[in-house]
C-alpha cells in the first residue's frame, strides 16, 4: 500500500467544508484534491460520466441509482447541503391556488423528478398537506433553459402521470404562458427574482411555514450526500472513515464562527443573532451521521419508493458503506 492514496473531490465550499478546500484539515491517508464546481455541473457530470472519485451528489439521483449493480459508487453519511423546501413551490398568481391542498388536480413542472428537493417537496406534500400526488399532472424540464435531462435512472410508478415538456418549451415560460399551475424548483425562477407579479411562492411566510413542519416531524431535509467510488472503497475501506472524520472537522467549527459577534464572519449584519436563534431551536442541524439523522433518513426512503426512486423500500443501513452506520463512543 502507497499511502497517501489520491482522491479527486468535487463540491461545493461552504462553511462547512472550506477547511477541506483550504487545506486546513486533512484526511489522515488521503491526498485529497478538493475541486470546487458549481452544483448543476458537477451533478450532471458524475451522474452521467462518473468523472470524480468523491463527490457531492444529489440524494435524490443517488437514491434512484442506489438498486443498479453498475453505478459503482456507495454514499457515506456525510450531508454537505441541507434545505427546507417549502419555499421552493411557486405558483402563478391568478391560479387559484392558495393552499397547499389546491394543487391536488392542477399541473406542476419540476427540473427533474429526480430532484432532491423537488422528491422532498411532493414527499411532504403528500404526507403533511394530504395531496393525492396521483392527481396532479407532472411536467420535467429545464427551469430557464429548455432541453434538461434526467440525470439517473428514475422510473415514476404507475399511476403517476410524468411527462417531459414539449421540445423548446422551459418551466418558467409554461408557467408564465399558464400551461402549467406551478413549479417545484430548487432555483427561483428568474422572473420571480426579477419581482413579476405573475409568479408569487405557494408558502407566501415560508419560514414560519417551514419552523411548524419541523416542530411537528424534527425532519431537516437532506439535500445532498457524499459518494465515493466503490473500487476505492474495496481497495482502502479504511478510506470511508477518514473521509468522515475529516469532514467532521472541518464542519464542526462553522457554527462557532457564526455565533461569534466580534466581528460578522459573513455579510449578514445580524448573523450571531441568527445563529443563537437556530441553535436554540434546532441544535446542531448539520449534523452528520445515520444514527443522528433516523427521522430524517426513513422519510427520504419512504418517499423514494413511494414515488419509483427504488423498487423495495429502502432502509437507512441500505443507503451507506457499512463501516460508517455507527461511529465509536466514549
Amino acid at each position: 500500500m502507497t499511502l497517501p492514496v489520491p482522491v479527486t473531490y468535487a463540491g461545493g465550499v461552504y462553511d462547512r467544508t472550506s477547511a477541506l478546500y483550504t487545506g486546513d484539515v486533512r484526511p489522515t491517508g488521503i491526498d485529497l484534491t478538493f475541486l470546487p464546481m458549481p452544483i448543476e455541473e458537477l451533478f450532471w457530470r458524475q451522474g452521467k460520466y462518473h468523472e470524480f472519485d468523491a463527490a457531492e451528489f444529489s440524494f435524490g439521483a443517488y437514491l434512484a441509482s442506489v438498486e443498479d449493480p453498475n453505478w459503482g459508487f456507495t454514499a457515506l453519511p456525510i450531508f454537505p447541503s441541507r434545505v427546507f423546501r417549502h419555499s421552493a413551490i411557486y405558483v402563478h398568481a391568478e391560479s387559484g391556488i392558495e393552499h397547499a391542498s389546491d394543487l391536488a388536480g392542477r399541473t406542476v413542472g419540476t427540473p427533474e423528478w429526480s430532484q432532491t428537493g423537488s422528491l422532498w417537496a411532493r414527499g411532504i406534500l403528500g404526507e403533511h398537506y394530504g395531496v393525492d400526488l396521483r392527481s396532479v399532472r407532472w411536467r420535467t424540464g429545464g427551469l430557464q433553459h429548455a432541453g434538461r435531462k434526467e440525470k439517473s435512472r428514475v422510473v415514476p410508478p404507475a399511476g403517476f402521470d410524468v411527462q417531459t415538456l414539449a421540445e423548446g418549451k422551459t418551466l418558467q415560460q409554461s408557467l408564465l404562458d399558464r400551461e402549467i399551475d406551478a413549479i417545484i424548483t430548487a432555483r427561483p425562477p428568474e422572473a420571480f427574482a426579477q419581482g413579476d407579479p405573475a409568479i408569487r411562492r405557494l408558502f407566501a411566510d415560508y419560514r414560519a411555514e417551514e419552523g411548524r413542519y419541523y416542530d411537528a416531524s424534527r425532519i431537516f431535509p437532506i439535500m445532498h450526500v457524499l459518494i465515493v467510488r466503490n473500487a476505492l472503497l474495496q481497495a482502502y475501506p479504511w478510506i470511508a472513515g477518514n473521509l468522515r472524520t475529516a469532514f467532521e472537522a472541518a464542519r464542526r467549527p462553522a457554527t462557532g464562527h457564526l455565533l461569534d459577534s466580534a466581528a460578522c464572519n459573513t455579510s449578514l449584519i445580524w448573523e450571531s443573532s441568527y445563529a443563537e436563534e437556530e441553535r436554540a431551536r434546532f441544535g446542531d442541524p448539520f449534523v452528520y451521521g445515520v444514527e443522528e439523522n433516523l427521522p430524517t433518513l426513513n422519510a427520504i426512503c419512504r418517499y423514494a419508493h413511494e414515488q419509483g426512486f427504488t423498487s423495495d423500500l429502502l432502509t437507512p443501513a441500505d443507503l451507506f458503506f457499512p463501516t460508517t452506520l455507527t461511529t465509536a463512543k466514549v
